[in-house]
C-alpha cells in the first residue's frame, strides 16, 4: 500500500519476518519462549544484585544497569513483533514507530556504554588490584552509570532527529519487523545523505569508541595476567572477564554491522536484527550467570533460604 507523493505518511506496515502462516506461528513460540526467559532472566539477576550483600560491587552494580537496558530494549520490539506474528495487518503509527526508534536506541546506546565501563571495571580489578578501591568507589561508580544512560540519551536523540525530520511521503512499507532508523530511510522520499552520515557518526562514538576502550582495555588486562606467576590467579582473571568478552563479540558485532554498515548485508539485515534485538538480551543474564561461580553461589543460598525442604531432599 502507497500513499500520494503530496501525503506525509501516517503509519508504516511492517513485512515481518516471513509471510507464510506456519512459520510465523513457529516464530511466535520461539519469540515468546526467548522473551520470557529474556525477562525472568534479567528481573531474577537484578534481584539476585539487590538481595545479596556479596553482590554490592561496582561490576555487579554495572551488570544491573546493563540488564534493566536489555530488559527494557527487548520490551520495546518484542511484544509488538509478537502482537505483528498473530495478525494479518502489521500496521504501526507514525508516532508509535517514531517513540520505538528513539526508545530501542536509547537502551541500544546505553548498554554499549555499560559494556566499556565494565570493561575498565575489570582493567582497573586486574591491573591495579591495590588501588582498585580507592578507584572504583561508589561515587565514581554512580558517576559512570549517569554517564552511560546520558550519552546513550544524547546519541539516540540525535540519530532519531536526523531520521525523523526526513519527509516520509512515498511508501509506507518497512521491509523490517520493527521500526529501526536504517529501516526507516530507505523510506524517505528525499536525499538522505546527510542523515547517513550522522547515523556513521553517531556509530563512531557509541560504537567504535566503546570498542577502542574495551580492545585497550583487554589488551592491558592480557598483558598482566600472562605475567603473572600463578596459574590459578591466571585461571581466575580470565574467569572474571570471559562472560563480558563473549558478550561484547555478541553484541557489538551485530551492531556494528547494523548501523555501521547500513547499505550493506541487506540479506542478513532481519537475522542480525533478531539476533541483538531479541537474542542477545537473552543471553547477557544466562552466560553472566551460568559462567559466575558467585552469581551461581548465591543463587543456591537464596533457593537455601526459600526451599529448604526441596533443597534438603536433593542433598
Amino acid at each position: 500500500m502507497r500513499h500520494t507523493n503530496q501525503t506525509q505518511v501516517t503509519e508504516f506496515f511492517l513485512l515481518g519476518l516471513s509471510d507464510d502462516p506456519h512459520t510465523q506461528q513457529l516464530l511466535f513460540i520461539l519469540f515468546l519462549g526467548v522473551y520470557l526467559v529474556t525477562v525472568l532472566g534479567n528481573l531474577l539477576l537484578m534481584s539476585l544484585v539487590q538481595v545479596d550483600s556479596l553482590l554490592h560491587t561496582p561490576m555487579y552494580f554495572f551488570l544491573c544497569n546493563l540488564s534493566l537496558a536489555d530488559l527494557c530494549s527487548s520490551t520495546i520490539v518484542v511484544p509488538q513483533a509478537l502482537v505483528h506474528l498473530l495478525s494479518r495487518k502489521k500496521v504501526i503509527s507514525f508516532t508509535r514507530c517514531a517513540a520505538q526508534v528513539l526508545l530501542f536506541l536509547i537502551f541500544g546506546a546505553t548498554q554499549c556504554a555499560f559494556l566499556a565501563v565494565m570493561s575498565y571495571d575489570r582493567y582497573v580489578a586486574i591491573c591495579n588490584p591495590l588501588h582498585y578501591p580507592s578507584i572504583m568507589t561508589w561515587r565514581v561508580c554512580v558517576q559512570l552509570a549517569v554517564g552511560s544512560w546520558t550519552s546513550g540519551i544524547l546519541v539516540s536523540v540525535v540519530e532519531t532527529t536526523f531520521t525523523l525530520r526526513l519527509p516520509y511521503r512515498g511508501s509506507n512499507i518497512i521491509a523490517h519487523f520493527f521500526c529501526e532508523a536504517p529501516a526507516l530511510l530507505i523510506l524517505a522520499s528525499t536525499d538522505t545523505r546527510t542523515s547517513e552520515m550522522v547515523i556513521s557518526l553517531t556509530g563512531i562514538v557509541i560504537l567504535l569508541i566503546p570498542v577502542a576502550l574495551i580492545l585497550v582495555s583487554y589488551g592491558c588486562i592480557i598483558v598482566t595476567v600472562v605475567r603473572m606467576k600463578s596459574a590459578a590467579g591466571q585461571l581466575k582473571a580470565f574467569s572474571t572477564c570471559g562472560s563480558h568478552l563473549m558478550v561484547v563479540i555478541l553484541f557489538y558485532g551485530s551492531a556494528i554491522i547494523t548501523y555501521m554498515i547500513p547499505k550493506s548485508f541487506k540479506k542478513l539485515e532481519k537475522l542480525v536484527s533478531v539476533f541483538y534485538a531479541v537474542v542477545t538480551p537473552m543471553l547477557n543474564p544466562l552466560i553472566y550467570s551460568l559462567r559466575n561461580k558467585e552469581v551461581k553461589g548465591v543463587l543456591r543460598r537464596v533457593a537455601t533460604r526459600n526451599f529448604p525442604c526441596k533443597v534438603g531432599v536433593r542433598h
